[in-house]
């Protein structure tokens, strides 16, 4: 009855995953059909700050639980990813996921596809199915779908994964399984100076010595563009606003991309002469027009503040 409620139906689903966001040390198994993305949920879940243990024999499960409780909210969520890679010790899955679920300790995710798809997913890594031995990948796939019957029966939600790519599924995950709220996209806006070099990791780099540089106005010169002189300063110049509403307008659809696509981090970066007054000025200009996103989380960082 329960796996029937959680086919991913929007009522059902919502009451059932805002139940595991009340729950206190929120506890989830991880299982399903090999080839069904168990390890692209894993990585999302991780993304979103759970602790997760991949192929962990489930007698380990309590004495995992037990640990959790005695962190006293250090580890409030936590994944455990089970599968047939646990050969013989799979086998005591079922009875220990019955006797947590009737504690109200643990929910439950099975990963699904169809058979076709599952084959095509092996065929294009070129791996044999763990439970194929001497056979067939759809041998191992019928073998591992009789095993798992009961768990898919017992799930307290189940994803059919057949018509999605990796980036689907984390994107389905991070909407299950995310906190109500919390940003799915985090842009950090970058202040450097190009006298230090260009940064290495970034994804955008603007230009800011289109504008006059304070470093020649004696009075500026030892002030940087934290202080509201310099800030008045490079923002009455000729340019420097009509660029901050263009550029901002500009990074809207480019990052509300990045979120569609599951990039979960994009870095932008801003550049002057030294990193020292026009750059910084219009890195928090910028964080301003885009603070107001939902969704994105918008952090600050000068590299060569201070480097002079």
């Amino acid at each position: 009855m329960r796996a029937w409620l959680a086919r991913l139906e929007p009522p059902t689903e919502g009451r059932i995953m805002q139940a595991a966001r009340d729950a206190p040390g929120e506890v989830l198994i991880v299982t399903g059909m090999s080839g069904a993305g168990r390890s692209t949920v894993a990585n999302a879940l991780e993304d979103l700050d759970w602790y997760v243990v991949d192929n962990l024999p489930p007698r380990m499960l309590r004495p995992l639980l037990d640990l959790t409780e005695r962190a006293a909210g250090a580890v409030p969520k936590v994944a455990v990813v089970v599968d047939v890679r646990g050969r013989s010790l799979f086998g005591d899955l079922p009875e220990a996921m019955r006797a947590l679920q009737a504690d109200g300790q643990v929910r439950v995710v099975f990963l699904d596809a169809s058979d076709s798809v599952l084959v095509r997913r092996f065929e294009a890594v070129r791996r044999p199915h763990p439970l194929q031995g001497d056979g067939t990948i759809l041998d191992g796939i019928r073998r591992e779908r009789e095993r798992l019957t009961p768990l898919r029966e017992a799930a307290d939600v189940v994803i059919d994964t057949s018509s999605y790519n990796v980036h689907q599924l984390s994107i389905r995950t991070v909407e299950l399984f995310g906190e109500e709220g919390a940003a799915r996209h985090t842009v950090t806006l970058m202040s450097f100076g190009f006298k230090y070099g260009l940064p290495t990791d970034v994804d955008l780099v603007a230009d800011m010595r289109f504008l006059p540089n304070p470093f020649w106005n004696e009075d500026l010169r030892p002030l940087t563009g934290e202080d509201p002189a310099v800030r008045e300063y490079v923002l009455g110049q000729e340019g420097a606003t009509e660029f901050l509403d263009a550029y901002a307008a500009a990074m809207r659809p480019v990052l509300a991309g990045y979120e569609r696509e599951n990039k979960r981090h994009s870095v932008i970066a801003i550049g002057c002469t030294g990193g020292k007054h026009r750059s910084v000025v219009m890195v928090r200009e910028l964080a301003a027009r885009l603070g107001d996103l939902p969704g994105v989380a918008v952090r600050v960082t000068h590299r060569d503040l201070g480097r002079e």
